[in-house]
Order: structure tokens, then sequence, then C-alpha cells
């Protein structure tokens, strides 16, 4: 089981709200978020209700301002707990959407898609086993999006066009 505590303002000042699982809506708790504190487990966090929007990968530790878990604003409506996993990673990714064009699949982390397996694009996945987090550029930079076991028939109508260069497993001990 995991924790989380959210705070109004910097430094884990001001009101709080604490979390030990996934919460759709969290605008009734807290209003802004400006610093947060990860006692156990693993979360992401949303800036918009039904986990959308921009998402940021929390561990266990303290985050006593936004900017420490690259956060864009103050704004966090959504989170969700990453339940552990243990056994394999898989994952089939797919160059075009509905599961079209080249495919390779991967049970481990990828830095670059396009050096590893000249693809240029990933726009549709299958993720078969364990949690991954898939980042828009390689080396794991720029905005990423978390994937539970399930079929991604199209990023692009899931993230206004977003693709995904680079993936990496969440083998956190969350």
């Amino acid at each position: 089981m995991g924790k989380i505590i959210f705070y109004e303002d910097r430094n884990f000042q001001g009101r709080s709200y604490e979390c030990g699982n996934d919460c759709t809506d969290l605008h009734s708790y807290f209003s802004r978020c400006n610093s947060i504190r990860v006692e156990s487990g693993c979360f992401m966090i949303y800036e918009r209700p039904g986990y959308m929007g921009h998402q940021y990968f929390m561990r266990r530790g303290e985050y006593p301002d936004y900017q420490r878990w690259m956060g864009f604003s103050s704004c966090i409506r959504s989170c969700r707990m990453i339940p552990m996993h243990r056994g394999q990673f898989r994952m089939k990714i797919y160059e075009r959407e509905n599961f079209g064009g080249q495919s390779y699949e991967l049970m481990d982390d990828c830095d670059n898609i396009q050096d590893r397996y000249r693809m240029s694009d990933c726009q549709s996945c299958n993720v078969m086993d364990g949690h991954w987090l898939m980042y828009e550029q390689p080396q794991y930079r720029g905005r990423m999006m978390y994937m539970r076991p399930g079929e991604y028939r199209s990023f692009r109508e899931m993230m206004s066009g977003q693709r995904f260069m680079s993936m990496r497993r969440i083998t956190d001990m969350c």
C-alpha cells in the first residue's frame, strides 16, 4: 500500500491531503499543490481530473516545490497508485496507430527507438506484462505517460498527437 501527501504550500506547509490509492478528482481536497511527500509506493500525478493532462512519476521521497518533480504548475487534480510488479516485463510497440507498421517486442528499457529499431515513430502499443513509462524524447526526457497492461491503439487520440521515442520499465519497489 502506498502513501502520498499533498501540501498546498511549498516546503510541506499549509493544508494537506493524504492519499493511499487512486483518486480521479483531488480538487475538493486542496486548491493547489506546491509540495509532495511520498512516504511509500510509487504514484503518477496528473494536472487534470480523470488522469488527464501532464503526468509525473513520483517515487518515495520529498518534493518541497513543484519544480522538483518537473511540474509546469501547482495544479494537481488526480493521482494513481502504481502497483508493484514482480516478474517479467513485455511490451510490443508499433510504428503506426491500430498496431500497424513495424513492430518490436521489448522486455527491457529502450532509450531511443530510432537508434535501436530504426523506427521514426511509435503510435500504438500492447503492454502484456509490467508497468512502463513512455517518454516523448530519447533518453527518457520530455512529457511522459504511464502505461499499465492493456492495448493502446492510438497515442494521437490519447495525448493530442504526442509521440514516444523512449520507454522504461517501472522497476522501483513501489
